[in-house]
């Protein structure tokens, strides 16, 4: 089994106007999903929500330190999921099932230290 991380982007602005119920509703269609993962055949090696964009400091080159994400987007990393999967077309499946309300999801495959994948 290979490993993959789904990452999740979303508008922000969707979770700022969620209101409590369509937050709980969120939180319980994420457990649905960690279940399906393991339904699928896969099985999950992580993941967690992050805090908004406006708590980010970003770190580039030289060392520099700035407040704030790296670029300006409408859609925001909000969280991610790290599973094992068959193969991409495994990853994609249950990449599907991912909730993201307010955008989509990018899978991408995690690097094998033991191989340069470049």
């Amino acid at each position: 089994m290979a490993k993959y991380a789904i990452l999740i982007y979303d508008d922000p602005t969707v979770y700022a106007n969620m209101s409590p119920e369509a937050w709980g509703a969120l939180v319980d269609a994420h457990s649905t999903f960690t279940k399906q993962v393991f339904e699928l055949g896969g099985s999950l090696a992580g993941g967690e929500a992050l805090a908004p964009t406006t708590t980010a400091t970003t770190v580039k080159g030289g060392g520099t330190v700035t407040d704030g994400p790296f670029v300006e987007t409408k859609e925001a990393l909000g969280g991610f999921y790290v599973v094992e999967a068959r193969d991409l077309d495994h990853a994609v499946e249950i990449a599907k099932l991912c909730p993201a309300p307010g955008g989509g999801v990018e899978v991408r495959p995690v690097v094998d230290p033991t191989t340069n994948p470049f």
